[in-house]
């Protein structure tokens, strides 16, 4: 265990002062990649402030809004601490489509957008369309991980008002986190928010110099920004950047680069987990002190595997955007950590509140409410929501839980109905919407079901229009158009009328309940020998006994990892490759099967055809494609 109290966690409240402590320690790792050359602080320190003079020269400066649409890695990481250092940075998931980047770019006022170079992103097309200045980014060939040159492509800007480095109270970071009744709120979070989280998680962790993490994590995310990112900065440690999550992969980095810890949202645990079994970890002595887990809650049969795999202990924390990431965390040993709960507060001071606004004793049930540094100071613009999250200077999370008598945390379930699909925020009102918009249908309602991998599945009930006989594929089809594909349904229920509370309002919490009927269909055995073929494949990847042929894929227990599983099992099996949304869009066996009999089918009758026609004279190539 690291030598805690030999390590004095600095207290910047800049990035600026963050910048300057790292001077002391030039040439200490900062950032690896797998494929590249370390970076140092001395080289992470002139990247920066050659982004500072980049952005200045080009009329940014701070608290400007320079939207951020990268690939995970170094270049992303440079890229965040480097804008958010000068101005204000906005990182934006490059799985958003174009209609998604139409909104955020307008809702910040994005006054520049940093992509990669030669990039095809829906995000170029809407920058351009609202007159936006596109800065394209390029990784230097043989430079240390992460050195970029940004070139600039865009009508002049006007000098910077506000040059240098950004203060304490400026904003460094905004994000939105999404709503059920109205429009995503942006939560501004200033350079004292971010850092002081990052320190909470370093102490919490009790990081120090000597430690690295492994981030496997989105860069997008609050997540792996602060807990990853700059929690392991901040404590004079190292960073190992990574393209994202791959459990192929993952075993190899643990033994190329050693990291002492990694941060992960449950799914991603449980998949290292279910890989380990079948392929066991490298026979090399391994350097983790610990493993973290946070954004979503994690089932204790995930915890109690890893730490037999890993032989470290399992940390689970609990944070939100509204506090930059980290409200509470279970100790360290030699401390209790308490079986379902979220450990001690790990920052902010946290109470529980009832709707009257008063503060609950310990062993009482209500809203989870938090105060600090890192806690934001009220949602941008939105005087109405701040009204509502705000009560005597506490912020109403919507969760729901209470504090035992050791002020541990334990969290019973969530006031908002948000769907927290594998700790990706969902906004159901984003789906309602992109399922309206399709003329076949008349009502929609999206929800959350339970799932045994992702914590929720996202469902639909759908009142459709019934002259037009819409199906299940088509709407996921369509939600796929307008929406990233981690927000598409896994299942859509067509029902005549959408089930209302008591007052006639619609209530999105208990639908699941109300539905169950539709959303489990009775079993139906597989009747092909396709279908059958099918569901070996899916029973040995979902570790099921049967598979119905009315099953659907992801409400049984499937995720994105395991759809790429069984699209690489078709693909050795039949020699085809399928798209990998094909399971997306066809999730049931059934329709799954008859895509996979179809395709399959039309690749053999190709296959025969280039055979039959190989050496014929053109003019009778032409009369067998005809015939054909």
């Amino acid at each position: 265990m690291p030598d805690v109290e030999q390590f004095s966690y600095p207290r910047n409240t800049s990035i600026r002062e963050f910048l300057d402590a790292t001077r002391n320690t030039p040439d200490s790792t900062a950032l690896l990649s797998p494929g590249h050359p370390s970076l140092s602080y001395r080289d992470l320190n002139r990247q920066i402030d050659f982004m500072r003079l980049f952005l200045n020269d080009h009329g940014i400066g701070r608290n400007d809004r320079v939207a951020v649409v990268l690939p995970n890695g170094p270049e992303m990481a440079l890229a965040f601490m480097g804008v958010a250092a000068v101005a204000t940075c906005a990182p934006l998931n490059p799985a958003y489509r174009e209609q998604e980047f139409d909104f955020y770019l307008g809702d910040i006022n994005a006054k520049a957008l940093i992509i990669p170079s030669n990039s095809e992103s829906p995000a170029v097309t809407v920058a351009r369309a609202r007159n936006i200045p596109v800065i394209e980014l390029t990784p230097e060939q043989g430079a240390a991980a992460g050195v970029f040159r940004l070139d600039y492509f865009g009508s002049p800007i006007p000098a910077v008002s506000q040059g240098g480095y950004s203060g304490s109270q400026d904003t460094a970071l905004i994000l939105h986190t999404s709503g059920t009744t109205a429009r995503p709120k942006i939560v501004s979070l200033s350079q004292n928010n971010i850092l002081c989280s990052a320190r909470n998680v370093g102490q919490a962790l009790q990081l120090t110099p000597r430690d690295r993490c492994l981030n496997i994590m989105p860069l997008f995310h609050i997540h792996g920004l602060i807990a990853a990112l700059l929690a392991s900065l901040n404590a004079g440690g190292s960073l190992v950047c990574t393209q994202g999550y791959s459990r192929k992969t993952f075993p190899d980095w643990l033994t190329e680069f050693q990291p002492t810890w990694y941060t992960a949202v449950p799914t991603i645990h449980q998949s290292i987990v279910e890989y380990a079994v079948q392929h066991p970890l490298p026979g090399q002595k391994l350097s983790l002190r610990l493993v973290r887990s946070s954004s979503s809650p994690l089932p204790p049969t995930v915890m109690d595997s890893l730490e037999k795999l890993f032989q470290v202990p399992v940390i689970e924390a609990y944070g939100m955007t509204e506090a930059a990431h980290q409200i509470a965390s279970n100790p360290l040993p030699p401390r209790v950590r308490k079986p379902g709960s979220v450990g001690l507060n790990a920052g902010p001071d946290v109470s529980i509140m009832n709707e009257s606004g008063e503060l609950l004793s310990c062993g009482e049930t209500g809203e989870i409410v938090i105060r600090g540094e890192n806690v934001l100071a009220g949602y941008e613009n939105n005087p109405g929501a701040n009204e509502k999250a705000f009560t005597h200077g506490w912020f109403r999370t919507g969760d729901q839980g209470h504090l035992d008598e050791d002020g541990y945390l334990f969290i019973s379930g969530r006031l908002k109905e948000i769907i927290n699909r594998g700790g990706q925020k969902i906004s159901p009102r984003e789906i309602d919407e992109a399922l309206l918009s399709h003329p076949g249908v008349l009502q929609a309602v999206a929800f959350g079901t339970v799932h045994r991998h992702l914590g929720e599945a996202v469902c639909a009930a759908v009142v459709p229009v019934k002259e037009r006989g819409v199906s299940e594929s088509e709407l996921r089809r369509h939600v796929a158009q307008c929406l990233a594909p981690y927000k598409v349904p896994q299942q859509i229920v067509f029902v005549d009328e959408i089930p209302k509370g008591a007052t006639g309002k619609i209530q999105r919490i208990g639908l699941a309940e109300k539905l169950l009927h539709l959303l489990e269909p009775p079993y139906v055995a597989p009747a092909t020998a396709g279908q059958t073929a099918v569901a070996l494949i899916w029973q040995e990847v979902l570790g099921l006994e049967r598979i119905g042929l009315h099953d659907n894929f992801f409400a049984i227990g499937g995720d994105s990892l395991m759809t790429t599983q069984v699209i690489a099992r078709i693909s050795t099996e039949t020699g085809f490759d399928l798209p990998l949304d094909t399971l997306f869009i066809h999730p049931t066996l059934e329709e799954f099967s008859r895509v996979v009999e179809r395709s399959t089918s039309d690749y053999e009758e190709l296959d025969r055809l280039l055979s039959e026609i190989e050496g014929l004279s053109e003019s009778d190539v032409q009369k067998r494609l005809k015939e054909s």
